[in-house]
C-alpha cells in the first residue's frame, strides 16, 4: 500500500497546500479538524505521517500520544506553526520537521521527501496486531472519545484529547484490542489530570463483557498483581513502586 498521511488541521489554505504535495508525491490522506477526531483515527489505522498544526488546542496532547505509539504504528511527526507558536514547544513535543505557516508547497515538498525513507507504508495484511483502541464515554458534556493506554480487569488508564472531567457513573464502552468484543460498563474516575489522562475503575459490567475480558485478559498474559498499579495516576504509580522494593 501507499504511504498514508492524517492531518488535524481547520486551515483551508494550509490543507491545499498540503493535498497539492501529496498529489505530486502520491501519498494518501485524511483530514481532522479536532483533537479528539484525529486521536479516534490515528487508534483505528496506520499513518506514515501525522501533520498537525500546533495553532489548534489540545494539539500537544495528540503529539504525545502519537510518539507514545509502538515504534511500527508510530508516525513520522510534521508541526505547522505559526509566527506566534515557539518551535521549541514543537520539538519538545516530539516533531521531527517543522513546516512553516503560510505554507510553501515549495518547502512542503522538501520535507516530506526528507521524510520519505523513514516513513512507513500501511500494508494492511491482515496479521499486523492491533493494540490500542478506544474508548467511548458518556459524560455530562457529550460523548468523548478516549484511547485505552492500559486494560485491566478493574478498569481502564485513559488519554483524551482534552482533560476529562472526574465524575462518578460513566457510561462508557470500547472495543477489546484486535477483537469485535464490545465491551460495556459503568465506571468512576480515581484520577484525571490536564494533560487528558485518568484512570477509571469499573463499578458495574455485565457478566458477559466481564467474561469476555477475562479471557482476553488471560490470553495477553496481563497480570493480575499489576491490574491496579496500572490504573494509578504516574505519582501515585512510582511511589507504589517504590514501596514495593
Amino acid at each position: 500500500m501507499k504511504l498514508n498521511g492524517l492531518v488535524m488541521s481547520r486551515s483551508h489554505s494550509s490543507i491545499r497546500v498540503l493535498v497539492a504535495a501529496f498529489a505530486e508525491l502520491g501519498i494518501e490522506y485524511r483530514v481532522s479538524a479536532s483533537a479528539s477526531g484525529t486521536i479516534e483515527t490515528l487508534a483505528l489505522g496506520h499513518h506514515s505521517a501525522l501533520i498537525l498544526d500546533f495553532d489548534l488546542p489540545h494539539t500537544v496532547q495528540v503529539a504525545k500520544l502519537a510518539r507514545a505509539s509502538s515504534g511500527k504504528r508510530r508516525p513520522i511527526l510534521f508541526g505547522m506553526v505559526g509566527a506566534s507558536t515557539p518551535v521549541s514547544e514543537v520539538f519538545a513535543a516530539g516533531a521531527n520537521f517543522v513546516l512553516y505557516k503560510p505554507l510553501d508547497l515549495l518547502q512542503v515538498l522538501h520535507s516530506f521527501r526528507s521524510a520519505q525513507g523513514f516513513m512507513r507504508e500501511d500494508r494492511r495484511d491482515g496479521t499486523r496486531k492491533k493494540s490500542e483502541t478506544l474508548a467511548y464515554l458518556e459524560l455530562p458534556t457529550g460523548m468523548a472519545p478516549a484511547l485505552v493506554t492500559d486494560l485491566t480487569e478493574q478498569g481502564l488508564a485513559l488519554q483524551a484529547a482534552e482533560p476529562l472531567p472526574p465524575v462518578r457513573g460513566v457510561q462508557l464502552r470500547f472495543l477489546l484490542p484486535g477483537t469485535s468484543q464490545v465491551v460495556q460498563a459503568t465506571g468512576d474516575f480515581i484520577w484525571a489530570d490536564g494533560a487528558g489522562r485518568a484512570g477509571l475503575f469499573f463499578s458495574n459490567i455485565a457478566p458477559a463483557c466481564r467474561r469476555d475480558l477475562q479471557a482476553w485478559l488471560k490470553k495477553h498474559g496481563v497480570a493480575k498483581s499489576e491490574s491496579v498499579r496500572a490504573l494509578l495516576e504516574p505519582q501515585a504509580n512510582r511511589r507504589a513502586a517504590a514501596s514495593a522494593h
